[in-house]
């Protein structure tokens, strides 16, 4: 004989799956992590991008007891890369490195970009913010950025500047330069920081308007020449070097920033809790030193800080690509 649940057990039983049900979220946010983490870098080992995924990702790591896994997906100004975390699941366990170039600079440039940062991501934390150096290969006679507008204007041939790809803050610093000193260079798009930087040490290229991690072991060894700094003060970690105002180009300031990003479906308890924990860790000598030394500035900032500063930087980044030009072929 078949048997059936009376109506106060059935009530019973229905009460329980509910109350199971409301705690499922506290429950899963306790429990995660319990598994390896995938951080997604979407541009080549040897950048700033890399540099502060891998030193978050390590932080991340000790404190939760699982591997943070460090995913490098390269190319096309980081929207491959962006594109591939976009449709990740959306568990807590595939986050993104996310960046001036990714967030801001991809969506304005290109309309037909396959993912949308409003729509498909969740910001996690802002990491912090680093100026762009000014370099030049060691053969172009020049030491200050006067000398180096009037070096390419003396050229018959013509003189080139690379970039981590087409529409990058690498490519629209040049741009821009280009537009303030009213001379002309020709745009060769590299596949990230560390090739970019290559390219010039080789003589492949004359100009890069480079981040200051990517360009920080490289300076005072001889492989480069450093013009200047563009942000509004010298930086502690070269005091050396003067500002882009100081050695010739007043109004000029490149930066990019840095910030952590999940899949928008992401459970919000789990980004509440990445986003407390990284803030926890921004907060130490030890994660601010580790960024110091690579020339980050600290921001860090809640979810909602961090949706304010983009929509900021998305309008400042949005102009620059119209006043410049700039258009993906």
């Amino acid at each position: 004989m078949k048997t059936s649940l009376s109506i106060p057990c059935k009530a019973a039983w229905v009460l329980s799956i509910l109350a199971v049900a409301a705690l499922s979220p506290l429950a899963g946010a306790q429990s995660y992590p319990s598994k390896p983490i995938r951080l997604i870098v979407p541009f080549p080992p040897g950048g700033a991008v890399d540099a502060i995924g891998r030193i978050i990702g390590q932080g991340l790591g000790k404190s939760f007891g699982h591997n943070v896994v460090i995913d490098n997906r390269g190319g096309a100004a980081g929207a491959i890369g962006s594109e591939i975390a976009a449709r990740a699941p959306a568990d807590g366990y595939t986050l993104l490195v996310g960046s001036t170039s990714t967030i801001s600079v991809n969506p304005a440039l290109n309309p037909k970009l396959v993912y949308n940062p409003q729509r498909d991501f969740v910001p996690v934390s802002l990491v912090g913010f680093v100026p762009h150096v000014l370099l030049v290969n060691p053969s172009v006679p020049a030491a200050t950025v006067t000398d180096f507008v009037a070096f390419v204007k003396a050229q018959q041939k013509p003189v080139t500047y690379a970039s981590v790809g087409v529409g990058s803050p690498h490519h629209l610093a040049g741009e821009i330069f280009k537009g303030m000193t009213g001379i002309d260079m020709v745009h060769v798009p590299y596949t990230g920081s560390g090739p970019a930087l290559i390219g010039l040490m080789g003589g492949q290229v004359h100009f890069l308007s480079l981040d200051m991690p990517a360009a920080l072991p490289q300076l005072g060894t001889g492989r480069v020449k450093a013009l200047g700094i563009a942000a509004s003060k010298r930086d502690p970690l070269v005091p050396d070097l003067p500002t882009v105002a100081e050695s010739g180009l007043p109004g000029f300031e490149i930066s990019g920033w840095y910030g952590i990003f999940a899949p928008i479906k992401t459970p919000k308890d789990i980004v509440a809790k990445l986003s407390a924990e990284i803030a926890r860790q921004l907060a130490t000598s030890e994660m601010r030193g580790s960024l110091a030394k690579i020339g980050v500035n600290v921001l860090g900032g809640s979810p909602a800080e961090v949706a304010a500063y983009i929509r900021r930087e998305d309008a400042k980044w949005t102009k620059a690509i119209r006043d410049s030009g700039t258009k993906i072929e």
